[in-house]
Order: structure tokens, then C-alpha cells, then sequence
């Protein structure tokens, strides 16, 4: 555990190297993912700022290095450092930016095209080239990916079962493999 919601938001955290799936749980005990980020994001940066409690969790994948700023140290880099202060500022404005279209997508779009505009924005973050398509190196379970999209287990095992037997997205122990990009492209554009 990087952080629990709730805590108090006492430092700036950036990643270094790995990678965070920042969630919420609802009152049922559901977990919503909402990102998965990755080494230079920052993570609690606007709890930091509005020095309030921290609204969701956060949960190392893998072997995770942050850096950890201080609030009284942060605010001195950021009043020192007016680029600091833009970068911030063009982060959470992408960030914000981003939430909207996801909220607009799990209020209108179909559940296959959800998945497609995951996969390819999971692909050009953190894929590379390798075991014959981009591999996106983050096992996420079958529960987690109906979480990042706002279904149910059961249409996630209908998907990536369907997607695997036609060979748009393999999924492996260790992550995923895409290997029809177009076809995501076209789903995901519906």
C-alpha cells in the first residue's frame, strides 16, 4: 500500500519506477480502479495542495520507487520554481481532462468499445513491441478490468475470451499481448 484514502495528505509523491493503481472502494467493498500510473506521474499532488484528506487509495503492481516530497518542501519547490507550478498545473489539466472522458464513456458507451479505448491507451503508455504485437506488461485480473470499465466480471471474461480467440488482445500471465491494433481502433472509435 503506497497510501489509504482518508489518511492525511502530508507529502507529494512522484513515481520513480513501477507502477499504482490509485482506487476507491465503495461502501459494498467494490473496488473502482481509477488509473493506473506509471514512473514520472505524480500521485496526491492536488490533496497536497488543498491539504485535505487523501480521496482514494494507492497500490503498488510491482516493485514501486516514488519520490516523496514533503508538503512544506513542496510548497517552497513550487513558490521557488514557477515551472513547477505550469507542469502541475498541465498534468492535472490532462488528468482532469481524462476523468471526463472516461465518466462519459462509462455512462454512454458500449462495453467492448470501453475496453478497446483501454487497451490501446494502456498499449501507448507503458506498451512495447515484443512477443509478436505490443505488450502492455500489467497482469490485471478479469475483476480489475471489468472495474477499469464499468462492467461485470462476467462480460470481461466474455470479451477477452472472444478477443483471444480472434487474436486482437492475448492475454498472458505476465500482462497482454495486443495484436490486432486496427480492430481495437475500429472498436474502440464506435
Amino acid at each position: 500500500t503506497v497510501f489509504s484514502e482518508g489518511e492525511d495528505a502530508d507529502a507529494f509523491l512522484a513515481i520513480v519506477e513501477g507502477r499504482v493503481k490509485v482506487y476507491k472502494s465503495t461502501p459494498a467493498g467494490k473496488e473502482i480502479i481509477l488509473e493506473v500510473f506509471g514512473p514520472g506521474d505524480p500521485l496526491a499532488a492536488v490533496a497536497v495542495y488543498e491539504s485535505a484528506p487523501l480521496p482514494a487509495s494507492a497500490l503498488a503492481l510491482d516493485d514501486v520507487t516514488c519520490l516523496r516530497v514533503e508538503k512544506r518542501d513542496f510548497f517552497e519547490l513550487l513558490e521557488r520554481h514557477p515551472a513547477l507550478v505550469r507542469g502541475l498545473l498541465s498534468g492535472l489539466t490532462i488528468r482532469l481532462a481524462e476523468l471526463t472522458r472516461r465518466l462519459a464513456d462509462l455512462t454512454g458507451a458500449r462495453v467492448e468499445a470501453r475496453f478497446a479505448r483501454l487497451f490501446l491507451k494502456l498499449g501507448s503508455q507503458m506498451g512495447r513491441v515484443d512477443r509478436g504485437g505490443i505488450f502492455i506488461p500489467l497482469a490485471l485480473s478479469r475483476q480489475e478490468l471489468a472495474d477499469m470499465t464499468g462492467t461485470t466480471i462476467e462480460t470481461a471474461i466474455r470479451i477477452m475470451s472472444r478477443w483471444g480467440k480472434l487474436d486482437v488482445v492475448r492475454s498472458e500471465k505476465d500482462g497482454f499481448v495486443i495484436l490486432d491494433r486496427r480492430t481495437l481502433e475500429t472498436t474502440g472509435a464506435e
